[in-house]
């Protein structure tokens, strides 16, 4: 079963979903709007600490999608 925890380094309602097939670990990190669930990155995990690149790419997008509405 998926675990999903919350990600508050990016953002209120910011949450990374955990997949783990046979042969790696992905994340998902999504955003819960009121209108929609914002798919903000998926990547391969590959160490425990989620890269900084990758919240900054997040928070990124998470800004261009409230700028959009």
């Amino acid at each position: 079963m998926p675990h999903s925890r919350a990600m508050t380094s990016i953002g209120a309602g910011c949450h990374e979903l955990r997949i783990v097939d046979d042969r790696m670990s992905w994340r998902i990190i999504y955003h819960v709007a009121e209108e929609a669930i914002v798919i903000l990155h998926v990547f391969e995990k590959k160490s425990r600490k989620t890269p900084s690149r990758i919240i900054e790419v997040c928070q990124r997008r998470l800004r261009a999608f409230y700028a959009a509405s």
